[in-house]
């Protein structure tokens, strides 16, 4: 991924926080194979492991520091790239592929630039292009696939996972945490565990060992005071939800290019 430094975030907590508010994330794997296509993309939601490591010694800490995260997921075993993971961890009799996989993370919120907002550069010079804005954050990472159904380390894997990324999207996604009289979330256990475990024989495991992870936040960090407020303007004049939203992440990101915390 290209990265502008004025777009570059490598703040381990800010990218750990947009991982966890974007959980779906694309899974590319680049794997030899006569039988399927080399390069192949799945979205998966994600189950993002944090060591405490990363979140209480060390807060501040960056890229340059490789974390230790761990991303969790799975996919269903008709899926044409789990079969190359499979074929690929087969072949050279290991679980752990040795080729790199990479994961892309997109924000909920992206949108075209139109050069009318530029209301500083384009009257004085008449020099301003359109663009896009949106933020991403990209996950490079080894995998470890989960799929022998025999293996009492694939149940276990997959019967966590599973748990942890219901309750995950329950609590976080509808707010289903049973407090302040909110609804309960549904939990596997409520579906009968015959059906559970045959459904868990359709899918098999895949868990990223998190090597580095890079954040680009494209929103105008890059335009004078004058464009970029017109770009705020612009937005918040849209009307929308997703306006407002683009307006405020101009707005931040500005603060933030100049040291302001936010």
């Amino acid at each position: 991924m290209y990265l502008r430094a004025a777009h570059a975030d490598l703040h381990l907590p800010t990218l750990y926080k947009f991982i966890l508010n974007n959980p779906l994330g694309i899974l590319t794997t680049s794997l030899p194979s006569s039988n399927f296509h080399t390069i192949q993309t799945s979205h998966i939601p994600w189950v993002l492991d944090i060591p405490d490591s990363d979140t209480n010694s060390n807060p501040d800490s960056d890229v340059s520091t490789p974390p230790k995260a761990r991303l969790r997921g799975h996919l269903a075993r008709v899926n044409p790239q789990a079969k190359a993971l499979i074929e690929t961890a087969t072949q050279t009799y290991s679980s752990t592929l040795q080729q790199e996989v990479m994961i892309l993370f997109n924000g909920p919120t992206h949108h075209y630039i139109t050069p009318k907002f530029y209301i500083e550069t384009k009257p004085a010079t008449g020099k301003v292009v359109p663009t896009w804005n949106y933020s991403a954050v990209q996950v490079y990472g080894k995998a470890t696939i989960h799929f022998d159904t025999s293996s009492s380390t694939t149940g276990e894997f997959l019967t966590s996972q599973i748990n942890d990324l219901s309750r995950q999207s329950e609590e976080k996604v509808f707010g289903y945490d049973g407090k302040e009289g909110r609804s309960k979330a549904w939990s596997v256990d409520d579906a009968p565990s015959s059906y559970v475990s045959f459904l868990k024989k359709a899918i098999i495991g895949i868990e990223i060992e998190v090597e580095s992870m890079e954040g680009k936040f494209k929103m105008s960090q890059e335009l004078k005071d004058g464009d970029r407020e017109g770009v705020v303007k612009g937005f918040e004049a849209l009307g929308t939800d997703e306006g407002d939203e683009i307006a405020r992440t101009v707005k931040d990101r500005g603060l933030k290019k100049e040291g302001v915390k936010v």
